[in-house]
């Protein structure tokens, strides 16, 4: 579909473009990603549900889409603002363009749009909810910045449950079985099951909504929380089931959204991001080792507190033990009287970088000394 597009921002800026995918409109919350590979995992991340994601690197869609990339099901992003669009995808593993599957799963786009300045004014101003349109019938741009308006603000959003899976699933170990990893389903992406996997790990997916008694069904070696969208102040089930894993000692490992929620069950507040870290190029200190990794990472919230310093909780001691240096963030904790620990970023890493991968090496180095 081709036409005249819109992204329409809360604070009243118009960005006019082209249609890119599929017409119509779509709302949601505008953030903007610094990755400049790897926009295939980004459209498929479930963290992404609700969001209308720009892309800060130039060119979007040269090796076209595949079918073995995807982290989820479907594409989870409410709508995709780039500048410049590939005119033909050049990959040997392309099935298709990107316009195409964009137009294929209807999800709203546009190109042509000057995504530096789109940028800059989210940095400014902060994430801030948008509208793209494109079509016939859409109204004035007054009655357009008024949906915006009058869409739901992603401080408070509760969204957790609607990209997780409705029913159990397993994901068995590559060869000979070491572990069994109970995943709470929070918007897991493919890869960290993978990676599990080639670490002789079977992981069994349970939805967001399990009970303690189904969580730890056939008394799994390790519990795993995952990465996923919204707001952790409103993930109070959650937080109870972490509560209640940490009071029976059983291992736990939690990323992104999982971070935030083992910092909650450990009494740590949460607070929203200016424009959060969204990206693949993001440096992270650990502070118990003085190293420094270079991240992927997705997200508006974060836990409040201090990098490095040591704070109590109802499960024990507490070391807020990684930390962004780029705005002070906490990025991770280790509790020092129960085997849990977490981070902020992204292990699996699809796409990429791939330092943090020995994390789950960690893990499993936990459950192996219960």
């Amino acid at each position: 579909m081709t036409g005249e597009a819109l992204l329409v921002l809360e604070d009243g800026t118009i960005h006019r473009g082209e249609t890119f995918g599929a017409g119509g409109r779509t709302l949601g919350e505008a953030v903007f990603t610094t990755g400049m590979t790897g926009y295939q995992e980004t459209l498929t991340d479930p963290s992404y549900h609700r969001q209308i994601v720009v892309a800060t690197a130039p060119h979007i869609g040269n090796t076209g889409w595949n079918d073995e990339d995807d982290e989820s099901s479907r594409i989870h992003v409410a709508g995709y603002v780039v500048r410049d669009p590939a005119r033909a995808p050049s990959n040997w593993r392309s099935r298709r363009s990107l316009t195409e599957e964009l137009e294929r799963q209807g999800i709203v786009g546009v190109a042509g749009v000057d995504t530096r300045a789109v940028t800059r004014r989210l940095r400014e101003s902060g994430a801030m909810r948008a509208g793209l349109f494109s079509g016939d019938g859409l109204g004035t741009e007054r009655e357009m910045l008024e949906a915006v308006r009058d869409s739901p603000e992603m401080t408070g959003a509760d969204l957790a449950g609607q990209v997780s899976t409705t029913a159990p699933y397993v994901v068995p170990a590559a060869g000979e079985r070491r572990f069994s990893v109970a995943a709470l389903d929070l918007g897991i992406k493919s890869n960290t099951p993978r990676m599990l996997a080639e670490r002789g790990i079977e992981t069994r997916v349970v939805p967001s909504s399990a009970s303690i008694d189904e969580l730890l069904e056939g008394d799994p070696d390790g519990v795993f929380l995952s990465n996923g969208p919204g707001d952790p102040a409103t993930a109070d089930h959650a937080v109870a089931l972490t509560s209640a894993v940490l009071e029976r000692g059983v291992p736990l490992f939690g990323i992104c959204f999982g971070n935030q929620i083992l910092g909650r069950a450990l009494g740590l507040g949460t607070f929203k991001l200016r424009y959060g870290h969204r990206g693949i190029n993001i440096p992270v200190i650990d502070h118990t080792t003085g190293t420094v990794a270079i991240t992927s990472q997705n997200h508006g919230f974060a836990l409040a507190g201090t990098p490095g310093e040591h704070v109590d909780s109802p499960h024990g001691r507490v070391h807020l033990s990684h930390g962004c240096p780029n705005d002070d963030v906490v990025e991770g904790v280790t509790c020092l009287s129960v085997p849990a620990f977490s981070v902020q970023y992204h292990p699996e890493a699809a796409a990429g970088p791939h330092d943090a991968a020995d994390l789950f090496d960690r893990f499993a180095a936990l459950m192996g000394g219960r």
